[in-house]
């Protein structure tokens, strides 16, 4: 025995457009949810329906005091389509304008660049240069340690680590300084650590 199968989305979507074609009215969600059974459509997939309708301007919705109510007539689905229809014609004629413009640019392109003896000798040499460009650029990048700027910034960042080198140094005096002349019981101690530095 076989279960019977409920409607798919689609079906779901056409018998409740049928209920709003047959009374041309307007209506609550809930009038909805009571009319959608009878036409096949379980209550609680009635609102899921129905925003899908709205979501495709099939069907219209609109708030009036505290109360939402939804309505679509025959006539306003067949201006929609008129209007997709038109839309889509527009498109494909300017589509169409530009294949053409594409299709005579190609041909203008393809102009001076028929197959030939000297274009073949032309491509080859090309091919060649750009082999030998790829080659120096490697051997630069073997040299990029002698690079002029590159020794630069070394000798740069050997001057920063320099003076960093000769701040701290300084600091670490002064704090010897600042600690022997606060706490002279611990000057030994101090002078000890030093002598193993």
């Amino acid at each position: 025995m076989s279960k019977k199968r409920g409607l798919s989305l689609e079906e779901k979507r056409e018998k409740m457009l049928q209920i709003f074609y047959d009374s041309q009215g307007f209506f609550l969600l809930k009038e909805l949810e009571k009319l959608g059974p009878k036409k096949g459509v379980i209550s609680q997939s009635v609102k899921d329906v129905i925003q899908t309708l709205v979501d495709d301007d099939l069907v219209f919705k609109d708030k009036i005091g505290t109360s939402v109510y939804f309505w679509s007539l025959p006539s306003c689905a067949g201006n929609q389509l008129r209007t997709v229809y038109r839309k889509f014609e527009t498109d494909l004629q300017n589509n169409n304008k530009r294949h053409t413009e594409l299709v005579e640019k190609c041909k203008t392109l393809k102009k001076g660049r028929e197959e030939s003896d000297a274009r073949e000798e032309a491509l080859n040499e090309l091919k060649a240069i750009e082999q030998k460009h790829k080659e120096l650029k490697e051997e630069l990048a073997q040299y990029a340690d002698n690079d002029p700027a590159t020794i630069e910034a070394m000798k740069k960042a050997i001057e920063v680590a320099h003076s960093s080198a000769n701040r701290w140094t300084d600091n670490i005096f002064t704090l010897r300084q600042w600690c022997s002349n606060n706490f002279p019981q611990a000057k030994e101690q101090l002078d000890h650590l030093y002598s193993e530095w």
